[in-house]
């Protein structure tokens, strides 16, 4: 059962396979509504397709997957309307040339045209506008982002975030449109041992607020629900890395390189701006 936001996940042999072999296999667990999800593994053991795939993004092509009420890999469309995803290289990139302010109208604008109903869209523009503000305001509470203790405020460029404060923003960008399930991932990568306790802080506090989040890290932190990303790959037990690049035809490709072999693997999928 859902609770009054977060959604539920149960994965069971839950995998995808591209041309190169697995990208993930033989992945089940439970998790109940507002659970912190750590995905955990070392890059290249499929971490991001298996954060994909749950939200939706990608399809996979072996086992089942519950998110909430709807069934993976036969609804990915209606996952992708309750689900955001944060942090994601190649699919939800911040413009390092933007500022946070520029981020957060477009975002908000992005909000204003394609979230919500069509009764909602009916409304007086003044009267949406107040509301999505509002969202926003509650949305970088939620994420921990003081934007009068950035160097320049709402004119700070992305560029000149820190790591942590780059996170934050991400997180609020994605809270935003008020999905049930949060999709981040790299959330432990170039921080140090205090900042990646503030990440956890941040993404436990955002989950014991309701929504169900789904984090991917090098190792998992104390309370939340690991999941392995590991696939049992038939074709090498070589180091590889994971990449991921969005397409302007919305299409997410994973790439896969392991010394210096250079092989894709493609698998559809909607970008964040488009989870209707």
């Amino acid at each position: 059962m859902d609770g009054p936001h977060g959604l539920g996940l149960t994965t069971r042999a839950f995998g995808l396979k591209g041309p190169r072999g697995w990208a993930f296999r033989e992945v089940s667990f439970d998790a109940e509504p507002g659970s912190l999800i750590a995905v955990e593994g070392p890059s290249g053991s499929g971490r991001t397709c298996l954060l994909l795939a749950l939200t939706g993004r990608m399809k996979a092509t072996e086992g089942s997957a519950a998110v909430g009420g709807w069934n993976l890999p036969e609804q990915p469309a209606a996952v992708r309307r309750v689900s955001a995803l944060a942090h994601v290289p190649g699919v939800t990139d911040l413009d390092p040339a933007l500022t946070v302010g520029e981020h957060l109208r477009e975002r908000a604008l992005l909000e204003r045209r394609f979230g919500g109903s069509l009764r909602g869209l009916l409304r007086p523009r003044a009267e949406r506008a107040a509301e999505t503000e509002l969202r926003v305001d509650a949305a970088l509470t939620a994420a921990g982002l003081v934007l009068d203790a950035l160097p320049k405020g709402t004119r700070t460029a992305v560029r000149d975030l820190e790591r942590l404060e780059e996170l934050r923003l991400s997180v609020a960008l994605a809270l935003i449109g008020g999905p049930r399930l949060l999709g981040v991932d790299d959330t432990d990568l170039k921080l140090s041992d205090t900042e990646r306790a503030e990440a956890w802080a941040l993404l436990r506090s955002v989950a014991e607020a309701g929504t169900t989040v789904l984090a991917v890290c090098s190792e998992a932190p104390e309370g939340a629900v690991t999941v392995s990303a590991s696939a049992r790959a038939e074709e090498t037990d070589e180091q590889a890395d994971d990449k991921t690049d969005e397409k302007p035809d919305g299409t997410v490709t994973h790439r896969t390189v392991a010394h210096g072999t250079h092989e894709k693997e493609t698998v559809d999928a909607l970008p964040e701006t488009g989870r209707a």
